[in-house]
């Protein structure tokens, strides 16, 4: 679970942009105003990150507050599963980003594992919706919503990109070091899981 501080201040955030989108009052604006410097102050008196900088990553959300929407691939080979190493950290995640205007989520899931990993892949089964917040991911400044999809293989030559170092298949009891922002050693698992039993139902939070 994220910290409370966490939560407190991205829903300060998300009260704050909403209000902003609709607010036509100019007493009711400079109160969201002021929630939203509130969000920010809080951000940085728990992080590293100068005030300046978080509220730029707050001003530039606008219209009604949503989560955001992260999509992860689970592609296996030979009881193996793919993973990209991340020029942003130096860890592992499996290939994937933010969800894109104008594509489906299935459409991400196969565009981010060619630009990632130069294979082609087909969108074959969703394995869940997950809210980010439940599980041991490095806090982050917005609300996330995971969509992992199961692809599967169907051609490519593998190779990285400017987004990744390496790229490789690695079995469920051999997994590299991880990018805890992106994935966790028990999402891996239960992709796996959706492996060795197809019939598992997708889950969600």
């Amino acid at each position: 679970m994220e910290p409370k501080w966490l939560e407190w201040a991205k829903q300060l955030q998300a009260i704050a942009q909403t209000g902003l989108a609709y607010s036509k009052d100019i007493y009711d604006i400079e109160r969201f105003e002021m929630i939203r410097q509130l969000s920010v102050e809080i951000m940085a008196e728990y992080t590293t990150v100068d005030n300046e900088k978080i509220k730029e990553l707050f001003a530039s959300e606008i219209g009604y507050a949503t989560p955001k929407v992260d999509i992860r691939a689970a592609v296996f080979k030979e009881n193996k599963i793919l993973m990209v190493k991340e020029n942003s950290d130096g860890y592992w995640s499996l290939p994937g980003g933010w969800a894109d205007i104008g594509l489906s989520p299935s459409e991400v899931a196969v565009k981010e594992v060619k630009e990632e990993t130069g294979l082609d892949v087909k969108a074959i089964k969703l394995l869940g919706v997950l809210d980010k917040k439940f599980y041991p991911h490095l806090p982050a400044y917005y609300h996330l919503y995971k969509i992992f999809i199961q692809c599967e293989l169907i051609g490519g030559d593998m190779k990285t990109s400017i987004e990744t170092s390496d790229v490789g298949f690695f079995g469920e009891d051999e997994l590299p070091p991880l990018s805890m922002s992106r994935v966790t050693e028990p999402q891996i698992k239960w992709a796996f899981k959706h492996l060795y039993f197809p019939h598992t139902s997708a889950y969600v939070d």
